[in-house]
């Protein structure tokens, strides 16, 4: 499957995703309640996973550390990291935004987990671009890509 670069570090990729942040949270603002029953649990399901969703994001910032880049094009400088989360997951800061997307939505407002589900379908294919360019990178991407099955969050995605 061909993935668009869009432009060449993969800037459009990030304003995509800009845009699909703010339509999450305008839905979440703007879009109708949770019925009132179902209110208390499904804000109590959605810190936790917002809980989750910080951690797995503080922990894939820390290993990438001077290599964090919101560009899908790896830093000129940068190495393939392999270790902590990154043997869990091969992107667990995208995993870590879902996860925490899904959380604020389920706070919310039903609505909001529609943008939700299209920013999950956006950092796939952004990912996806992002993959070709650490192959071409980096000759033991495939092998790490092969031994690290999970893309997005550890044990599940």
């Amino acid at each position: 499957m061909h993935v668009p670069r869009l432009g060449p570090r993969g800037e459009g990729w990030v304003v995509l995703q800009s845009l699909v942040f703010a339509a999450i949270v305008a839905c979440g603002v703007l879009g109708p309640d949770w019925p009132d029953r179902a209110q208390s649990p499904l804000r109590a399901v959605g810190v936790v996973l917002e809980l989750c969703g910080l951690v797995l994001g503080v922990l894939g910032i820390r290993a990438l550390g001077s290599s964090f880049s919101p560009l899908p094009l790896p830093r000129e400088n940068a190495g393939l990291r392999r270790s902590g989360i990154y043997k869990q997951v091969r992107h667990p800061i995208y995993g870590a935004v879902i996860v925490f997307g899904v959380g604020w939505s389920l706070q919310r407002s039903p609505i909001a987990l529609v943008p939700t589900a299209l920013l999950a379908v956006v950092f796939e294919l952004k990912s996806r671009r992002e993959e070709r360019w650490l192959t071409e990178r980096y000759p033991e991407y495939a092998d790490y890509r092969a031994a690290t099955r999970r893309r997005f969050i550890p044990w599940i995605l």
